[in-house]
């Protein structure tokens, strides 16, 4: 079994599931849908190819949070006009973006010629690949690597990915527990949540979404600028009697 793991951070992340109209929410980590819009996009793959974009769907898919960020609300004042270029009205817009956060992806799937394809499509990419919205590209450092093991023990055995100003803010703790969201058939656990990103179409005439499974874990990472107050030392002792 082959792995990938993607590394997703930079300024602004946007990873909708449910926006409508005028608000453009995000929803606070990577969704399985992005991910597959993502790599369809690296693979050159058309809207409209929904059995090739389909069978992305067949991938299993952990998502481990380094660094939550914050939650950024973009406002717009925007105009619209008639076809003849005559001015209609004005309507607010508000998107929302996760600001300074940090994830990491881990992709599997039991036919590793598969994996390898969409590796070097991720490498040499036929579209333009982004978080979420067209303005936020991916960064240097987005593919992290490969192991030879399921998601979960892949991001188990990954070093914290978070910046380093925030590590260094829980330099007091030298272990750090992280949350992972995985499809619920990697992990034997009863308790699961449904999330609407199992893609059915990326049509522009019918975007359709369906529901799939997702269990939540954590793991625990340690944390390499802990810096350890405890000690015997007695200065005392440099005194003398």
């Amino acid at each position: 079994m082959k792995t990938i793991l993607l590394k997703f951070a930079g300024p602004l992340q946007s990873w909708g599931t449910s926006s409508h109209f005028e608000t453009r929410h995000t929803d606070f980590y990577p969704s399985k849908s992005a991910v597959i819009g993502l790599l369809a996009a690296s693979l050159g793959y058309r809207r409209d190819e929904d059995e090739k974009i389909q069978k992305l769907n067949e991938l299993d898919f952990a998502v481990r949070v380094d660094q939550q960020g914050n939650l950024l609300r973009d406002f717009h004042v925007a105009q619209k006009y008639t076809e003849k270029g005559k001015f209609d009205r004005n309507y607010v817009t508000n998107r929302y973006y996760l600001e300074d956060a940090v994830f990491v992806v881990a992709l599997s799937h039991t036919d590793d010629s598969f994996i390898d394809i969409i590796k070097g499509a991720l490498k040499n990419p036929y579209f333009q690949p982004f978080m979420g919205r067209r303005a936020l590209p991916i960064t240097a450092d987005f593919i992290l690597g490969e192991t030879d093991v399921n998601p979960l023990e892949s991001l188990k055995s990954l070093k914290w990915q978070a910046s380093l100003w925030f590590m260094k803010k829980s330099h007091d703790k030298d272990a750090i527990s992280l949350e992972v969201y995985l499809d619920s058939q990697l992990v034997n656990k009863d308790v699961y949540q449904l999330r609407q990103d199992y893609v059915r179409s990326f049509s522009q005439k019918g975007r359709r979404f369906g529901f799939r499974y997702e269990v939540r874990e954590l793991i625990s990472v340690q944390n390499p600028h802990y810096l350890n107050k405890n000690t015997e030392h007695n200065i005392f002792e440099s005194i003398g009697d």
